[in-house]
């Protein structure tokens, strides 16, 4: 490896923990890039060099939010079996993730929103990208016969939907506790496609 790649990497990190403590407290709108060059103890040159502009610092948080995310999934269910096991799993972890990162779970489900068409469609992307997760799991399942064949599609975008503004909710108010969304949730999905635990 390079002797560079490193230091660049390192750059682009601080960067980017800076913009999530930025953003995090004053808002997309409210932040300037001054902050984000402060708070990172780099230059705007630094800044420029790794993001074109405030929008893609944005986007790139989101992003990488969404790459954590989906990473912890994966890894959680490397060890299960195909099925509802999987599934179950994989709804556990994610939301455990947006618990253990509170704050780019705040940038990713609150900020992003109303932000304009680039900000929605790297949400809707995002969305997506889980909703399809979901549907390989709930298709696995089906396949082994853990479920009886149902549109995986619809149902795997109305779980998101249903995870996503529990999630929102959390997040703003700290309300309901992870452990009460887990216990209340889940059983409820789970049921919703006729897997009894």
């Amino acid at each position: 490896m390079k002797k560079d790649l490193p230091t660049n990497s390192s750059t682009k990190d601080r960067i980017l923990d800076a913009a999530l403590t930025v953003f995090s407290s004053k808002g997309y709108h409210d932040t300037r890039l001054d902050e984000i060059v402060n708070e990172s103890h780099t230059s705007k040159g630094a800044i420029y060099f790794h993001f074109p502009n405030k929008e893609r610092l944005f986007l790139a948080l989101v992003d990488q939010f969404a790459d954590l995310l989906e990473r912890r999934v994966v890894e959680a269910i490397e060890q299960e079996e195909k099925g509802m096991a999987r599934v179950r799993v994989a709804l556990e972890t994610s939301l455990e993730t947006f618990g253990r990162y509170r704050r780019p779970a705040k940038l990713l489900l609150i900020q992003a929103t109303g932000l304009g068409t680039t900000f929605e469609e790297k949400r809707s992307e995002v969305n997506d990208r889980f909703a399809y997760l979901i549907q390989t799991y709930l298709d696995e399942s089906v396949e082994v016969g853990d479920i009886e064949a149902i549109d995986t599609e619809v149902v795997s975008v109305a779980w998101l939907g249903a995870i996503y503004n529990v999630v929102i909710r959390w997040v703003n108010t700290g309300e309901p506790e992870p452990q009460r969304i887990m216990g209340t949730l889940l059983p409820i999905l789970l049921k919703s496609v006729g897997y009894e635990q």
